[in-house]
């Protein structure tokens, strides 16, 4: 997150730039294709910089160190997952990557279950164990 704070006119001005999705106090996300298109025009020496500005975005707006850190976590996303990586969502519930119970099979799903099991007993005997220390330091008293 940044320490920027945009104003409601700052985020309405943003939002007019095609290459942004939306905007909000804090954030600005930008769009999948934009995101590519920086990636591919920095591997070919264009500075992240003169990327944005090229594009249309206002650097005293937006700051001129978020230009850089925005193209490198680009990055590393295009060089980990390819073009494909600005597209699919990876965080969240609507993540992709999340490993589903329903593709488990049944003994994987008994394993996935005794691990919770045991872990709930742990939690529990800690509890138990927790609440007999404080009975016992309130008859010390």
């Amino acid at each position: 997150m940044s320490k920027i704070m945009f104003t409601e006119a700052q985020r309405k001005e943003l939002e007019t730039n095609p290459n942004v999705i939306k905007v909000s106090d804090r954030s600005i996300t930008y769009a999948p294709e934009f995101k590519v298109q920086a990636v591919k025009e920095n591997e070919e020496g264009k500075s992240p910089y003169h990327i944005f500005v090229d594009h249309g975005f206002d650097m005293a707006l937006i700051g001129s160190k978020k230009p850089k850190q925005c193209v490198r976590r680009w990055r590393e996303t295009f060089k980990k997952y390819g073009e494909d990586g600005f597209y699919t969502e990876r965080r969240g519930k609507g993540s992709t990557r999340r490993p589903s119970s329903k593709d488990l099979s049944s003994e994987d799903q008994l394993k996935k279950a005794e691990a919770r099991i045991a872990y709930l007993e742990a939690e529990l005997d800690f509890v138990k164990k927790l609440d007999e220390r404080e009975r016992q330091a309130k008859k010390k008293k």
